[in-house]
């Protein structure tokens, strides 16, 4: 090949450029987008429905609440000195965390039961029959709660029904009864005595009552009619034959017989007789109510030191302070609510919405939930807005793993207070417009057709975004599309173009330009 010259070789080089700066301007080229191809891609799209489709939920709305778990107030158990020997614990020792509920054994002090029942006075004294005062009706009222006493809580007066409740109360717990003692006992056999002599006493003057009522036998008529008979014979025969002397004579013997036959036949004078009757009876009714006495005085007494009143049961031991063998000197044990209680608080506006008894959903610190009840809802604390009313729930049904998760925590209760009561259809509340009579309604999608209808509606509760809904005028199903907006982006893009001021020409913003800068110099 025959060397180029140099003016060749400079052509050539000229020419090979030309070509590689026509492949770059062509390659280049491909990345240049022109101000009208920009803004063509820059335009929004067409607008589009945002849809959701009908559902089928359970709405409900809800007053959340907090609260710390705790026992009911802890109270220290102290019992009331018994009568003569030492106090010294002898059994029934409970253990920390077990409950107590009414008529069961709290303790065992010297062999004897200290019984716990339900009432608000502390035990201040013995009771026994003839006792009156409040203390008397407490205690009708807790052995009525029992099943143990039948009769009215009115009268404050201890007698023999209260007394064999009491009774009935040691016999089921296996324990004797407390005794009078042998005082009571003794003065009981001694009036029973008295009432007995009383009563014989009383039979052998109404005998002889009875017998001076019923006169003389007629035995006894019988010969005072003879002897009459025979005085007057003999004065007959006197008086034929005898002496003045003998006249005289068998005329008294006639005045003598004819007296004692008036004297039979006249009724008998009794009034000594029923005088002494009279206070016969009169000493047996004492009898009798001495009686009655000594029997009130040997019913069973219920003492101050074997029974203890708290003012509600059951009750949870949290501290045993005595062991068996000790001997009582102070309290001896720490007790409380037996039931985890939920202490918390509540606007006044949303306290109205409660009850007790109303059930609640409580959130275990574990993520658990477990179901409880409203205790009580006390009065308001404070006034106008910023009222605070304080509500006691009660978690039901714990495990004893739960029991331990939940004391002492502070933890989230949640209580319905209205609900559909089961799964209806709901949409999301955004999803409803205003017809224009004020109607709701909703705007049902068709994706096949690319159609919308309206669809009158008939709503219902309100709960976490959704409304109950239920078709007027045409039909509405789970799944269904409704609209609820349009779509952001396009939204978005369309708001923006409407927005942005209109694009001057080339020439325009030339000039504009040339203007704005002189006023800006000017």
């Amino acid at each position: 090949m025959a060397r180029l010259s140099g003016t060749q070789r400079t052509i050539a080089l000229i020419g090979v450029t030309a070509v590689v700066a026509l492949g770059a301007g062509i390659g280049l080229s491909r990345f240049i987008i022109s101000p009208a191809e920009a803004a063509a891609e820059a335009a929004p799209p067409e607008a589009g429905p945002i849809t959701v489709p009908v559902e089928e939920r359970t709405l409900a709305n809800d007053v959340v609440i907090r609260g710390d778990a705790t026992y009911e107030g802890a109270t220290e158990v102290t019992l009331e000195a018994g009568e003569g020997s030492a106090m010294i614990v002898t059994g029934k020792v409970p253990e920390a965390g077990s409950t107590v509920d009414a008529g069961e054994v709290l303790l065992e002090v010297t062999g004897r039961p200290v019984i716990v029942l339900e009432g608000d006075l502390p035990v201040y004294r013995s009771l026994r029959a003839g006792s009156e005062g409040p203390d008397v009706v407490q205690l009708k009222k807790a052995l009525k709660k029992l099943g143990l006493f039948e009769g009215g809580t009115k009268n404050d007066t201890y007698g023999a029904s209260t007394a064999a409740a009491v009774r009935a109360l040691y016999d089921s717990i296996g324990y004797e009864p407390p005794s009078a003692g042998p005082e009571a006992e003794e003065g009981l056999r001694a009036a029973r005595d008295a009432v007995r002599g009383a009563r014989e006493s009383i039979a052998a003057i109404e005998a002889e009552l009875v017998e001076a009522r019923r006169g003389p036998s007629k035995t006894e008529l019988r010969s005072a009619e003879f002897e009459l008979d025979e005085a007057r014979a003999e004065l007959r025969r006197a008086k034929r034959s005898g002496t003045k002397a003998e006249v005289r004579a068998a005329e008294f013997r006639v005045e003598m017989a004819r007296l004692a036959l008036a004297e039979l036949k006249k009724p008998r004078d009794t009034s000594a007789i029923r005088a002494t009757l009279d206070a016969a009876r009169e000493a047996l009714r004492d009898a009798q109510s001495d009686l009655a006495e000594a029997q009130d005085a040997v019913l069973t007494p219920l003492p101050a030191s074997e029974v203890v009143f708290l003012p509600s049961t059951p009750r949870r031991v949290d501290d045993v302070l005595v062991q068996r063998g000790n001997r009582v000197e102070g309290p001896v044990m720490v007790v409380s609510g037996a039931d985890l209680q939920i202490k918390g608080s509540t606007s006044a506006v949303d306290a109205a919405l409660l009850s007790e008894g109303q059930g609640v959903l409580v959130d275990l610190p574990g993520g658990e939930e477990v179901a409880g009840e409203i205790l009580s809802i006390g009065e308001p604390e404070g006034a106008g807005a910023g009222a605070r009313v304080p509500v006691t729930i009660v978690p039901l049904d714990l495990t004893d793993e739960q029991v331990g998760m939940l004391q002492g925590a502070n933890v989230r209760v949640r209580i319905p207070v209205s609900s559909t009561g089961g799964d209806v259809l709901a949409v999301p509340i955004a999803a409803l417009t205003a017809g224009p009579g004020g109607e709701d309604r909703v705007e049902l999608w068709d994706p096949a057709s690319q159609t919308s209808t309206l669809v009158q509606v008939r709503t219902g509760l309100a709960a976490g975004g959704f409304v109950e809904v239920e078709p007027v005028d045409g039909t509405l199903a789970v799944g269904d599309l409704v609209v609820v907006g349009i779509e952001a982006a396009r939204s978005a893009a369309a708001t923006a173009e409407d927005d942005a001021p209109e694009s001057p020409s080339d020439d325009a913003s030339e000039d504009s330009g040339d203007v704005t800068s002189e006023e800006g110099e000017g």
